[in-house]
């Protein structure tokens, strides 16, 4: 996919945050240990193909502001890999981040779409309706 103009992720790391990667083993919520300060990643170039595989949506979609880059809202946005799912992903310290009304009137638009959409936080998960209604998942 080409970049788009001022969608790079400069200092923004928080994918290397919230995300649980298995294969290091690397827990949601802590900072990747090949993080390096500033952003970026120190094993870059044999990082693990879940990294390779992973897509920040606010990089690939257009019609997302640099309001929403997830550094800025605490949530990330990314389409399940495993599922037709769209998740907000938020650090488990910040939990409800995804309640943020820009980022909340986002998930119902998307669910208005008929997508699934989850907001996951740690072991936490919450389902979003298409009427804004939303429930915690056990």
């Amino acid at each position: 996919m080409l970049d788009i103009p001022g969608k790079d992720c400069g200092s923004c790391s928080f994918c290397c945050k919230v995300l649980e990667i298995d294969e290091f083993p690397k827990k949601a919520g802590v900072l990747c240990a090949h993080c390096q300060s500033g952003g970026g990643c120190g094993v870059y170039d044999a990082r693990p193909q879940v990294c390779r595989d992973y897509y920040c949506d606010w990089k690939e979609d257009r019609g997302l502001s640099p309001q929403y880059r997830p550094d800025r809202v605490g949530t990330l946005l990314m389409d399940d890999p495993d599922s037709d799912e769209y998740h907000a992903v938020c650090d488990p310290a910040k939990p409800f981040a995804w309640r943020n009304p820009l980022i909340f009137r986002h998930l119902v638009t998307i669910a208005k779409d008929g997508r699934i959409v989850m907001a996951k936080a740690g072991l936490r998960s919450w389902r979003i309706f298409e009427d804004g209604a939303f429930q915690e998942c056990a």
